[in-house]
């Protein structure tokens, strides 16, 4: 199949793109500058923020996988509409594009869209279904939500398929390239333990659990939700492991051999105590299960990547 990839160039994006190569897939990467193609992918100069790119570059595509987008949580909250435009109206002018596209084998074209568990906010009832209601705590989070809500509504209307993947916490390294973002917990703790930052702060007593899940399982369940002949619009839940902060530190300090040097602060009001992901449907449905997210795995193959 031939595959649009929006974010390609990413973290996420870079396993993304190897997996769909090593599937037999096409991928053509949305790029804004112009680059060394990976190797058996092309590339198209666009911007998912600007519509007349987005036509010409879904021209016979079968499918678009959405990752690009905003994500930074507390950032959202400086920067609500800058948000809302590029997570909820970009994802609007993809779906705009590829609509327009009649599909490389004349059939309905696919779009997988990379969305995020925030959708649920803080639900009570643990693990968390698809089928617990979205209440967004966060502008990032709503933007997804909205985002979802326009793939949902194309998909019902019969203008494409639509999958939405929440994906829990993302975490590892795939190919030597690891996760650069160090707000994100395990990089950080892994960042602190070797020195390139001063200090992890944890918020609380440490012992809020949250899902976490390998960038390389991630990618796996993009290609599957490409690939399923699941029609129509669905939602799936991506995460794996489970772990308190405790856990993560204790493990970051076993695997790379050094003390993670600790802040303490005042737990945030109403934070969560866990957030857990029911996988169960997407293993019944695309047969997705994760084989490289154990929690000494996630830190091993981030410090691996950064040294």
């Amino acid at each position: 199949m031939r595959v649009l990839i929006t974010g390609g160039t990413g973290y996420v994006g870079n396993a993304v793109v190897t997996e769909l190569v090593r599937a037999g897939h096409q991928p053509r990467l949305l790029v804004r500058s112009p680059g060394t193609p990976v190797t058996g992918t092309e590339s198209v100069l666009g911007d998912i923020l600007d519509p007349a790119s987005l036509v010409a570059a879904c021209a016979d595509t079968d499918a678009v996988v959405h990752l690009a987008a905003l994500t930074r949580v507390r950032e959202s909250f400086d920067q609500p509409a800058r948000y809302h435009e590029v997570n909820a109206s970009g994802t609007v002018n993809v779906i705009a594009a590829l609509a327009d596209s009649t599909g490389a084998a004349g059939r309905v074209p696919r779009l997988v869209l990379a969305s995020t568990a925030g959708v649920y906010g803080s639900p009570v009832r643990q693990p968390i279904s698809e089928d617990t209601p979205a209440t967004p705590g966060s502008p990032y989070a709503a933007s997804k939500w909205a985002a979802e809500q326009a793939v949902r509504r194309a998909a019902e209307t019969g203008q494409i398929t639509g999958i939405a993947l929440r994906v829990f916490n993302v975490a590892g390294a795939w190919m030597g390239r690891g996760d650069r973002d160090e707000t994100r917990i395990i990089t950080r703790a892994v960042a602190a333990a070797t020195g390139r930052v001063p200090h992890l702060e944890v918020f609380g007593d440490g012992r809020a659990v949250r899902d976490y899940v390998h960038v390389a399982d991630v990618a796996r369940a993009v290609v599957l939700a490409v690939e399923t002949s699941t029609t129509g619009y669905a939602v799936f839940n991506v995460g794996a492991t489970p772990v308190s902060v405790a856990e993560i530190i204790a493990a970051t300090e076993r695997v790379v051999g050094r003390a993670v040097p600790v802040v303490r602060r005042p737990a945030h009001p109403g934070e969560a105590v866990e957030l857990r992901a029911d996988t169960t449907r997407i293993r019944r449905a695309l047969g997705w299960v994760p084989r490289r997210s154990a929690l000494d795995d996630l830190v091993r193959d981030q410090w691996t990547a950064q040294r």
